[in-house]
């Protein structure tokens, strides 16, 4: 049996083994979502980074530049966040070099702590992910990126929705892993409209990425599963 565990906060990690264990990084709205994306649509990898100087670097190297603090695209980069800009050919062939407020620095946190995959979670692909995991029978470890290391309500709920397809509710032995499942079965019969008090929609509202939330809380429009490979994100099969 996969026993299942969830880290709700990037300042929670430590608590954690990850080491040989499948670690799927959760950051819904938007880093991971835009990864999968881009993975899709033919782009042949993103390389997470830290900080703004080491995607400008690549560039130099022939990476598309990827850059988001806060919600906005930063000025001087050929991308920011949003999984439309990673269509209708916009990335195909290409590498990207990416870095966001949140989601990439939980990729290396990851790394770092030991994991045997580090895997990419989104809505979008969330069958075969969870396939992927159930074939692969390790241990599994969901990361949420939250906010600036503050749980926050989108990548809880899709852990949830993860956990709910890996184990059942009498197989868990982890307070976190049977609260999001519980939050999930609570707000699954409509996303959207559950996260609309929470504090990251109304940031993006704002900032007019209501379309970009919206696609990212679509199940299954993708079916591939992307992690990391020799320090970047790919197709895994």
């Amino acid at each position: 049996m996969i026993k299942v565990q969830v880290v709700l906060s990037p300042a929670l990690l430590h608590l954690f083994d990850s080491k040989n264990k499948n670690v799927v990084v959760i950051d819904i709205l938007r880093a991971t979502s835009t990864i999968c994306t881009a993975i899709a649509h033919g782009a042949l990898s993103v390389k997470p980074v830290n900080n703004t100087d080491d995607a400008l670097i690549l560039k130099g190297s022939g990476y598309l530049s990827a850059a988001e603090r806060d919600g906005h695209k930063l000025e001087g980069f050929d991308m920011g966040n949003s999984p439309f800009e990673c269509m209708n050919g916009a990335v195909l062939g290409k590498k990207i070099a990416l870095t966001t407020t949140n989601g990439t620095k939980c990729i290396t946190a990851a790394t770092i702590a030991g994991a045997a995959n580090v895997l990419s979670g989104s809505f979008l692909n969330i069958t075969a992910l969870a396939n992927f995991l159930k074939a692969d029978s390790r241990d599994v470890i969901l990361f949420c990126a939250g906010w600036r290391d503050r749980v926050n309500l989108e990548d809880s709920l899709f852990a949830g929705a993860l956990v709910n397809r890996l184990v059942s509710k009498d197989e868990l032995d982890c307070d976190s892993a049977l609260m999001v499942m519980d939050l999930y079965h609570r707000a699954k019969s409509n996303l959207g409209l559950y996260l609309e008090q929470s504090s990251h929609y109304k940031r993006l509202s704002r900032l007019h990425h209501q379309e970009d939330m919206e696609y990212c809380l679509q199940s299954d429009v993708i079916d591939i599963v992307v992690g990391l490979k020799k320090g970047e994100m790919v197709n895994m099969a």
